[in-house]
């Protein structure tokens, strides 16, 4: 294993001192390193919370900021982060608007963010993101998994809560672009985790793991690699039919990396996915390419569509200012 570490042990602490002093324009740590915070804090806001187990840089501490997150919370690597980090978090961000925690959905998140909503103070409410068409089941989940849409989600919401909107009504909107949201991933390579010291899964140099969780955990089936075009094919057609957006309709769409996929190769995988849309008549209104949901170093990528609307074009282009997004400003 190579890894530019210090000690397994010491990895997320020194990470997380180093994401906070090179962004110390937006974000603060909590005590303990227990979270990261929004620097300015809106008064009257209502506070948005993530978090989840580490190694899927940028998610979630890299869209703390302007018209997303106000605070996440950081696990060990793969790992849920602990009801008491999600309380401290809840009332760090805390400033009179109330409290939305979104969670991916598996067991560790949904559990601990539950803990921590039952401990809390004051109003808390709760979205859950499962936009993963893959499986339905896995190790790490009860249902469907939260993988890249969560991204869509945190965006559309959090600035939707910069506007303005109450507690009730984020949540809604939470729900409901989640709802219309489907991801599905293919990995070409495993990914260690830095405690494990070896590869989470072995995988052949002419295989592919289709529908690939961000955790390395399987997907669909392993297969033969493909080129892109039919890989795509295969992830596209999941996604849109299960989706079933008609022709005529605006989406977005998101070709999310898994940290050790280049650029040109996301790029290649847009051009393949928008081929499909256009194909279809549904036009794509909004785009996102790059490495945002990640699983360590592991090759391979995600595709994401979300349904638009007026409504939620508008609050995608809205202003954003965080470490990993931004524009508008």
């Amino acid at each position: 294993m190579k890894k530019l570490i210090n000690g397994t042990e010491t990895l997320l602490q020194e990470s997380l001192t180093g994401f906070a002093a090179a962004h110390a324009d937006i974000v603060t740590l909590g005590d303990e390193r227990k979270f990261v915070r929004r620097r300015d804090l809106k008064r009257g806001k209502v506070g948005l919370i993530s978090g989840g187990g580490s190694g899927h840089e940028p998610l979630h501490a890299g869209f703390v900021g302007l018209g997303m997150l106000d605070a996440a919370c950081p696990g060990q690597v793969f790992t849920s982060p602990t009801p008491d980090q999600m309380l401290a978090a809840a009332e760090a961000a805390e400033t009179g608007g109330g409290i939305l925690f979104i969670v991916k959905n598996y067991e560790g998140d949904v559990m601990n963010f539950a803990m921590a909503a039952e401990m809390a103070n004051g109003k808390i409410a709760t979205v859950i993101t499962d936009d993963d068409v893959a499986v339905e089941t896995s190790t790490y989940s009860t249902g469907r998994r939260g993988v890249a849409g969560t991204l869509i989600v945190e965006r559309m919401v959090g600035a939707a809560a910069e506007k303005g909107a109450d507690l009730e009504a984020l949540q809604e909107l939470g729900q409901r672009v989640n709802a219309q949201t489907r991801s599905m991933g293919v990995a070409l390579t495993s990914c260690t985790v830095p405690a494990a010291g070896k590869p989470t899964f072995q995988i052949g140099e002419d295989e592919m793991e289709m529908g690939v969780g961000i955790h390395g955990e399987p997907g669909r089936r392993r297969v033969k690699l493909a080129a892109a075009d039919a890989i795509a094919d295969e992830m596209m057609g999941a996604i849109l039919g299960d989706l079933k957006l008609k022709s005529g309709s605006e989406a977005l769409l998101l070709v999310n990396g898994f940290g050790g996929t280049p650029a040109m190769e996301l790029y290649l995988m847009y051009n393949s996915a928008k081929r499909i849309l256009d194909g279809k008549g549904i036009k794509v209104a909004r785009s996102l390419v790059g490495s945002y949901v990640t699983s360590l170093e592991m090759a391979g990528c995600s595709l994401t569509v979300s349904a638009l609307d007026s409504e939620l074009t508008a609050l995608w282009d809205s202003p954003v200012h965080t470490a990993a997004l931004r524009w508008g400003i």
